[in-house]
C-alpha cells in the first residue's frame, strides 16, 4: 500500500476505497469481490483504486492496520482500569471481538490462508508483521505492573505467547455459529483462568527446570 505524504483529500479517497471494499466483502465475499466493484462502489476510477491499494490483499492489510489504530484506547483502558491480568487480558481480547463483529465473514474466507505464513494476509507473515509486532507490545504492557509476578527468564517470549492465544481464541470466534458465540466465551472463561493459574504457579521454584525446559522446546521451534 502506497504511503508517503497525503493530502487530505487523498486521505478522504484512501479511506472511501477501504470502507467500499469491506461492504462488498461483507456483502458478497472477498473472492467474488474485484477492484472494479471496489472503484465502483467507491465512485473512484478503476485506476485511482489501484492508485491506493495494488490489490484486495493490500486493502485487508489496510483494515488490519485500522483496526489496529482502533484497538489503541480499548487496550489502553484495559490497562489502566485494573492490575488484575486476568481483567486485562480478558478487555483486550473481548475488545477484539466487538471491533471485528461486521467483519466475521470477511475473517472467515481468510482463514484458509491464516495458517501459511508465506501468505500476505497471515498473521504469522512479513507483510503483517508490523501490526503483529504492536499487539505483542501491547501484551507486554498489560503484564507490566499487573498482579502476576514473571519469572526473568519467561518475560521476553510470554508476551508472544499470549498474542498466540489471542490468535487461537478469534480464530476459534470466527467459526463459531453457536448464538452469540457462546461456546466462545465458555473457552474464553475456562482457558484465561487456566492461563493465569499456570502463570502464577510458574515462578514457584520447583517449576524452575520445567519452565526451562518448555522455553528450551519453544526457543529450538523458532530456530527452525
Amino acid at each position: 500500500m502506497r504511503r508517503g505524504t497525503a493530502t487530505a483529500k487523498a486521505e478522504e479517497t484512501r479511506d472511501r476505497i477501504l470502507d467500499a471494499a469491506l461492504r462488498l466483502f461483507r456483502e458478497r465475499g472477498f473472492d467474488e469481490t474485484t477492484m472494479r466493484d471496489v472503484a465502483t462502489e467507491a465512485g473512484v476510477a478503476t485506476g485511482a483504486a489501484y492508485y491506493y491499494y495494488r490489490s484486495k490483499e493490500d486493502l485487508v492489510l489496510a483494515f488490519y492496520l485500522r483496526t489496529d489504530e482502533e484497538a489503541r484506547p480499548v487496550f489502553e483502558k484495559a490497562i489502566a482500569s485494573s492490575k488484575d491480568l486476568k481483567k486485562r487480558i480478558r478487555a483486550m481480547i473481548e475488545g477484539k471481538f466487538v471491533q471485528f463483529a461486521e467483519h466475521r465473514g470477511l475473517l472467515a474466507a481468510l482463514l484458509k490462508v491464516g495458517v501459511d505464513p508465506r501468505a500476505p494476509l497471515s498473521p504469522f507473515g512479513k507483510e503483517t508483521k508490523d501490526v503483529r509486532d504492536d499487539s505483542i507490545a501491547w501484551y507486554a504492557r498489560a503484564l507490566e505492573g499487573s498482579d502476576v509476578s514473571v519469572p526473568k527468564d519467561l518475560a521476553a517470549d510470554l508476551p508472544r505467547l499470549l498474542w498466540l492465544y489471542h490468535v487461537g481464541l478469534i480464530y476459534f470466534w470466527v467459526i463459531d455459529e453457536s448464538p452469540g458465540q457462546r461456546r466462545t466465551q465458555r473457552l474464553l472463561d475456562a482457558t484465561l483462568d487456566l492461563v493465569i493459574q499456570l502463570l502464577k504457579v510458574s515462578s514457584l521454584p520447583l517449576m524452575g527446570p520445567l519452565r526451562k525446559r518448555a522455553l528450551k522446546v519453544l526457543r529450538a521451534a523458532d530456530e527452525e
